[in-house]
């Protein structure tokens, strides 16, 4: 009597149906081929559920593991499997384990394709043959169902998995093979604006993931689940390219786009305040790491001396007055880190009083935005454009006017060769070769010069359409900078300026972040850079 061992595996976590047998038909098949073979008898039977027979190693298969311990102990002489692939897939590695089996003593048996022998170096090779095909049958199959879920999800398909936050699914009219309705996401709403008061929180208030989850509890709203949000959640929403269109490998399309929560520009923003508070950018941060607190600058102001970053304290001023009554206020001060810890030699304060310290770079911030407030950006933008771009377009029609009348003579100078060669020129051949070569190169020098010219005012043009979102979000902050909260005015402060730089005397020097440089420098407006400095 050959004792068997069957072993049975389904893929994917999809295929385990907990209220029912989890694999029926390979067991039935299995207990039927033995039915069929007098001398066999069934001694174990091995189930795999959700084992990618294709990703997972034979090394890290326990049902594996535990049949190769048991052929050693010569405790069953088969090995019944529906299939080959059950054993596996992986074309460099099933082959040999099929093999080790039959050198040990086992005989290696498939319901549908019989026993796989090594009788012969035909049958070896007809062994790896078979798996190598299984195994690029399925690596075909993972490319087709990959691609097939890449354009339902362009197409705003659901394909499974936890409903996004923001939206809600409805019938897409479209069915499955299965002929099963197929839903698509939609925009719900009332998510939606809580989506965005997540992003005004995130860059207006400075609100971290934590806080933000906080707030949204309070407030009452929950997932999809019923349940409070986290700070995970709150994460994932902030990073999540979906809410601006995009899928996570960058691809968009129609369906996509009109399923867009957040714009692309919010997007970046909140981004950069996210990288900043990443630990992994303390040194170059400048977004404070929390807005909470009467103190204006934490996060981004440096000692101008060492150039270490001032921490913010609590300072309690004590008197006691004539009257033999005792003065109590509590004061906020910026502290040199480096020299209260003596890890180098600086010669600057090491404390600043941070009302007096706010109180200047609030003033230059309000001088800034009042620069700004009451001009219509329509003009303003179009009178910028004007004036950086007119002297290039002068340009332009100086080099292709003269470009026009030099090509007209190189014209003239070509016909002028027949006339030469047949003696009626006054100029001679090799007059006319010199002259014609030498326009030539003028020619391609002004072309070169005009394409220049052409590449530069793309590149402001470029830099112009860039820039509009920067001006929007400057004049907003000058228009609600007066009343803005402390919170707001803290983030307004932290993204404006990269490093604000305090020394002796509180003199203050303020490194404006790239986007903002760039804006004050191309916007040439005198009274900005004067205030700058620039």
């Amino acid at each position: 009597m050959k004792r068997v061992c069957c072993l049975y595996r389904v893929s994917t976590k999809k295929q385990v149906d907990k209220n029912v047998d989890d694999i029926p038909a390979q067991r039935i098949a299995c207990r039927a081929f033995c039915e069929s073979k007098p001398d066999w008898m069934i001694v174990k039977e091995y189930s795999e559920k959700g084992v990618s027979g294709y990703k997972v190693s034979a090394n890290d298969r326990d049902a594996i593991q535990d049949l190769k311990e048991a052929a050693l102990k010569h405790q069953f002489d088969v090995l019944l499997v529906f299939m080959f692939d059950r054993i596996g897939r992986i074309d460099d590695e099933t082959p040999f384990i099929v093999e080790w089996f039959v050198k040990n003593g086992v005989e290696v048996w498939s319901v549908n394709e019989g026993e796989q022998r090594f009788d012969t170096h035909v049958d070896k090779l007809m062994n790896y043959l078979r798996f190598w095909q299984a195994s690029g049958e399925s690596a075909k199959t993972s490319i087709r169902i990959k691609n097939s879920l890449g354009q339902m999800e362009l197409s705003g398909i659901y394909t499974g998995g936890p409903i996004k936050y923001g939206y809600h699914l409805v019938d897409s009219g479209l069915v499955n093979k299965k002929g099963q309705p197929m839903k698509k996401y939609e925009i719900d709403q009332e998510e939606a604006d809580v989506i965005h008061l997540i992003d005004e929180m995130t860059l207006h208030k400075g609100y971290g993931s934590w806080r933000m989850a906080d707030f949204l509890n309070r407030k009452g709203y929950r997932t999809h689940t019923g349940k409070n949000f986290t700070s995970v959640k709150v994460n994932r929403i902030l990073r999540d390219t979906y809410y601006c269109g995009y899928l996570p490998n960058g691809q968009t399309s129609e369906a996509l786009q009109l399923l867009q929560i957040r714009d692309k520009e919010t997007f970046r923003q909140i981004q950069e305040i996210l990288d900043q508070r990443n630990g992994k950018y303390e040194e170059k941060r400048h977004i404070a790491l929390q807005t909470k607190g009467q103190s204006l600058l934490s996060g981004n102001i440096f000692c101008a001396h060492c150039g270490g970053r001032l921490t913010t304290i609590r300072y309690r001023d004590r008197r006691v007055r004539a009257d033999g009554s005792i003065y109590s206020v509590d004061q906020l001060k910026y502290c040199c880190y480096h020299k209260t810890r003596k890890l180098c030699e600086c010669d600057g304060q090491t404390t600043y009083h941070s009302s007096r310290v706010d109180g200047i770079v609030l003033e230059l911030m309000e001088n800034m935005f009042r620069s700004l407030t009451g001009a219509p950006e329509e003009e303003k933008l179009e009178e910028t454009l004007k004036h950086q771009l007119s002297s290039n377009k002068t340009a332009q029609k100086r080099i292709a006017l003269s470009l026009e009348q030099e090509k007209g003579q190189l014209i003239q100078l070509q016909l002028e060769i027949g006339k030469a060669l047949t003696g009626n020129s006054v100029y001679t051949s090799d007059d006319l070769s010199t002259a014609i070569q030498s326009l030539k190169g003028e020619i391609a020098k002004k072309e070169e010069e005009l394409e220049a010219l052409q590449v530069e005012e793309a590149v402001k043009r470029d830099t112009m359409k860039r820039m509009l979102p920067t001006y929007e979000r400057f004049k907003s902050w000058a228009e609600e900078f007066e009343t803005a909260s402390n919170e707001e005015k803290k983030m307004i402060a932290c993204q404006l300026f990269k490093r604000i730089e305090v020394g002796r005397g509180y003199k203050i020097k303020v490194q404006m972040n790239m986007t903002y440089e760039q804006f004050v420098t191309e916007w040439d407006n005198p009274q900005l850079s004067q205030l700058l400095g620039k």
